[in-house]
């Protein structure tokens, strides 16, 4: 996100002052780069169109869902990967076509897969061989799957987001048979079309070396089980830049790598090329969003540390307590003045673990000052919650010199919309 500052030392996110959008939306407040979201999907499009590989490009809507985001990926010709009915019902909701919607999920429920085979998706990527039965059993015709295979690589990313190692939730093994058990079965049910394997590894994966030693070994293991994979999804994961020891993925290098390692090796093994996918999601919308937030407490411990607290937190601001994850924050009303000092950011909810920011160098601020934490367009909204009952922000998309309102903050009467009161109850006070 190319952040600077106006003539009054506010930050501006091309030209529109985030002090303003402050003081139009409130605080906590996600703000979004929709024309660097736009940007971000064509450099995956322009990448993987050189290759001459047929191909599709498809974000992992696990990372931010909203209508008009989808709307915005339907634009852009991405397809869309989701993981929940509640995931599908936004994206049918905001007019994304289903025939180009996948499913995945480790335990996708009956509801669900109905749900699904009624809309008309384009494929199930099946996790489990459980599974396989299951969606046999409620299908009325064909229907196109994946299997997602267990490929034994281990990321060099935090434990809670590796997916590709042998001891994982997610997907089929190879080495204990399991992958090609599940497309044995698959190829045998009444209803189900296989139609390729789909792998991930891992998130915030920087390097491609590691999903170019995934492609060369899945592939060769399908030759030697002749197995027609008509289409390789080789997830997604890419990195974004959080903080200053951050990589962002190498988009251009890394796509390039990519594709010219399953045409170098289909070569090799006289294997028919597959259509390749990708699902990029963080790498689409991280660096895209901010959150703003009002400054309230500054609290001094003599020799100790300096807290500063926040209108947010855990409830929008997950991270940082799950992973430890680190990010760069910024003043955003006004220029920075003074020595930087070690500074503590925390959240206002009633847990400890509460913090945006550990021991980090900022210039000493004040109450209603406003901060801005960067890179956090990628599950901060989505993994968002009303723990304390806080409301959940609004959300922001900046494009030009304009700006529009996309998600409403929540307000107190929204907390209570599923609540059963005592007359629906049938009770009498």
């Amino acid at each position: 996100m190319n952040l600077t500052r106006n003539e009054r030392g506010e930050l501006t996110i091309r030209g529109v002052s985030l002090p303003s959008l402050a003081d139009a939306y409130g605080t906590p407040l996600f703000v979004y780069d929709e024309d660097e979201i736009r940007s971000q999907c064509r450099r995956f499009h322009d990448s993987l169109s050189t290759s001459g590989l047929d191909y599709t490009v498809s974000y992992a809507s696990k990372a931010f869902s909203s209508v008009q985001l989808f709307r915005l990926m339907n634009e852009e010709a991405m397809g869309l990967d989701v993981v929940s009915e509640g995931e599908l019902y936004t994206a049918l909701a905001s007019g994304f076509p289903a025939d180009r919607i996948h499913f995945h999920g480790n335990n996708k429920t009956e509801a669900e897969i109905r749900y699904a085979l009624d809309a008309g998706i384009e494929y199930f990527v099946i996790d489990s061989i459980g599974e396989i039965e299951r969606i046999d059993a409620l299908a009325d015709r064909d229907v196109e799957v994946l299997v997602r295979i267990n490929p034994g690589v281990e990321a060099h990313t935090h434990e809670f987001i590796q997916t590709g190692q042998e001891d994982s939730k997610f997907g089929l093994s190879i080495e204990k048979g399991l992958a090609l058990d599940g497309i044995s079965r698959i190829q045998a049910a009444e209803h189900l079309v296989f139609k390729g394997v789909h792998f991930h590894i891992g998130s915030q994966i920087y390097d491609p070396n590691g999903m170019i030693t995934t492609i060369d070994k899945v592939l060769r293991w399908l030759h030697e089980n002749n197995i027609q994979a008509d289409v390789l999804n080789a997830g997604g994961g890419f990195s974004i830049r959080y903080t200053d020891e951050d990589i962002s993925y190498p988009i251009e290098d890394g796509v390039t790598r990519i594709t010219e390692t399953v045409k170098n090796v289909c070569a090799e093994l006289d294997y028919p090329v597959p259509h390749l996918s990708l699902e990029p999601g963080r790498s689409i919308v991280g660096e895209a969003g901010l959150t703003l937030y009002r400054v309230g407490t500054v609290k001094d411990i003599p020799d100790v540390n300096t807290y500063v607290s926040i209108d947010g937190g855990m409830s929008d601001h997950i991270r940082t307590a799950l992973y430890d994850a680190k990010y760069t924050l910024q003043l955003a009303n006004r220029e920075p003045e003074g020595k930087e000092i070690t500074t503590t950011v925390a959240g206002k909810l009633c847990e400890s673990g509460d913090l945006i920011a550990k021991g980090i160098e900022l210039p000493p601020v004040e109450p209603g000052d406003l901060l801005a934490v960067l890179s956090t367009g990628a599950y901060h909204y989505s993994m968002a919650s009303n723990y304390n009952q806080m409301l959940k922000p609004a959300i922001v998309f900046v494009s030009g010199n304009d700006h529009r309102l996309v998600i409403r903050r929540q307000s107190l009467e929204d907390l209570l919309v599923n609540e059963v009161t005592d007359d629906q109850l049938g009770k009498t006070k």
